[in-house]
């Protein structure tokens, strides 16, 4: 059977590297379907779930994995995503990221308006909310 070799990695560590039969990428312009055969191409990860369906062989299933930006790149059955920030669906902790969201508003708030820092905690605040979403649940009241 044909299959894919996926390596997905974000700056501080990789998340995942195996085989898999097929993949759902995120991108700006909409989702990316990927078979075995695939033609080679790069592309420009957006916000969103990239879907990694494992091979039958390997109990099947599917595997998600939020990312927020980053790259693809597809070659020889082989995909590469390099994700600014990524975290499997079922890795992630409402509490947490409710605590992480909490305290970057709280950061975000005691800096003045025009204050640059303040894009920095509202980008935190953003990758909160998707995970946050993904996960079925809503940040704290702002």
């Amino acid at each position: 059977m044909a299959y894919l070799t996926c390596k997905f990695v974000r700056p501080d560590k990789q998340l995942f590297e195996g085989k898999c039969a097929s993949m759902t990428l995120v991108t700006y312009s909409g989702e990316l379907g990927v078979l075995p055969g695939h033609a080679s191409e790069i592309c420009a990860l957006g916000d969103g779930v990239v879907r990694i369906k494992r091979l039958e062989e390997d109990g099947g299933g599917e595997r998600d994995v939020v990312v927020s930006c980053g790259y693809a790149e597809i070659c020889n059955d082989v995909v590469v995503i390099i994700a600014d920030h990524a975290r499997a669906t079922d890795d992630i902790e409402v509490e947490t990221v409710r605590r992480t969201h909490d305290a970057a508003r709280d950061k975000r708030d005691s800096l003045a308006e025009d204050d640059h820092q303040r894009a920095y905690y509202e980008n935190k605040m953003a990758w909160c909310d998707l995970l946050l979403k993904e996960a079925g649940a809503s940040s704290s009241a702002e």
